[in-house]
C-alpha cells in the first residue's frame, strides 16, 4: 500500500509556472504518485480519450483552470460530458480559479461533473479539502 492519497491526477492550466509549482506541491504532500500536466484543455481531453480506449489508468482528480486561451474550463466540461461514462464516473473535476465572479462559481456548482470549486493558489488546505 502506497502512502499516496491517489495514484494519478491531472493538472490542466495554461500557466506553466502554476503547473510546475502545483505538481511539486502534489508530490511533496503525497497527494498523488503521478501527475499528468497539460497546458490546454484540448490536450487534456485528447489524453483522457486515449486512456479511456487503451486501458491506461485514468486520473482520479482533474485540477482544471477556468480561464485558458482557446478552450476554457467550461468548454472542457462540455466536451468531458461527451466522454464515456467510465471516464466521467472515475474522474472528479476540481475547478481552480482566481476569479471572484459569482457567475463562474454558480456555473461551476451547477455542472454535474464539478466535484469542487476552489480558489487559487493551490496549497495544502486545497489538497486536504479533497476527499473522494
Amino acid at each position: 500500500m502506497s502512502d499516496y492519497k491517489y495514484p494519478l491526477v491531472m493538472l490542466v492550466d495554461d500557466n506553466e509556472l502554476d503547473n510546475f509549482i502545483n505538481k511539486k506541491l502534489i508530490e511533496t504532500e503525497a497527494f498523488s504518485q503521478e501527475v499528468l500536466v497539460h497546458g490546454s484543455a484540448v490536450s487534456a481531453l485528447e489524453e483522457l480519450k486515449k486512456r479511456s480506449g487503451s486501458g491506461s489508468a485514468l486520473p482520479r482528480v482533474i485540477f482544471l483552470d477556468i480561464m485558458m486561451p482557446g478552450m476554457d474550463g467550461f468548454g472542457f466540461l462540455d466536451e468531458f460530458a461527451l466522454l464515456p461514462e467510465s471516464v466521467r464516473s472515475h474522474c472528479k473535476v476540481v475547478m481552480l480559479s482566481t476569479t471572484e465572479s459569482f457567475k463562474d462559481l454558480n456555473r461551476a456548482n451547477q455542472n454535474p461533473y464539478v466535484y469542487k470549486f476552489l480558489n487559487k493558489p493551490m496549497n495544502k488546505a486545497v489538497l486536504d479539502a479533497i476527499k473522494l
